[in-house]
């Protein structure tokens, strides 16, 4: 396994990690900003990555998020996990209410649809999603919510 990827799960494991969640982002937009977007915190784990762009619910200004991802089938899997703590990430609430989500992958930017998933379907999914990062079942484990699993899939 690759060290960093080792790493990347042990630390991604913590139950703390959450608290750390802006300065994580802010970090991993740094590094891409940087890079040309080369190179992100997740990828140089060896892990998928990618960009979402929604505005946000209330303000309409478009924030940026990079997210953790499982490339499945003609698009991407996401979780809300928010690192298992009790509240959602915000992009969640922001992604639900995007009339155009925009995703970058790769280094390609894409109109997106975005789709909730439940029931069979997200468990179906979410069992795909624990074999690229098997911290998600630790993460529904320190919270009473269920983890919104989102299928993002180019217009």
């Amino acid at each position: 396994m690759n060290p960093m990827r080792w790493l990347a799960l042990r630390l991604g494991s913590q139950p703390w990690l959450h608290r750390f969640s802006r300065v994580i982002v802010g970090s991993d937009l740094a590094l891409q900003r940087v890079t040309r977007g080369r190179i992100t915190l997740l990828t140089f784990a060896g892990l998928p990555e990618l960009q979402l762009r929604v505005p946000g619910r209330r303000t309409g200004i478009l924030r940026v998020t990079p997210l953790l991802c499982v490339p499945h089938g003609a698009g991407w899997l996401v979780a809300g996990s928010n690192w298992g703590a009790p509240e959602p990430p915000a992009w969640v609430a922001n992604l639900k209410a995007a009339d155009e989500p925009l995703v970058t992958f790769g280094g390609r930017t894409v109109a997106a649809d975005a789709r909730l998933l439940t029931g069979p379907e997200r468990d179906e999914k979410w069992a795909t999603m624990l074999e690229t990062w098997p911290n998600y079942a630790k993460y529904a484990e320190r919270t009473p919510r269920e983890l919104p699993v989102f299928w993002l899939t180019p217009r």
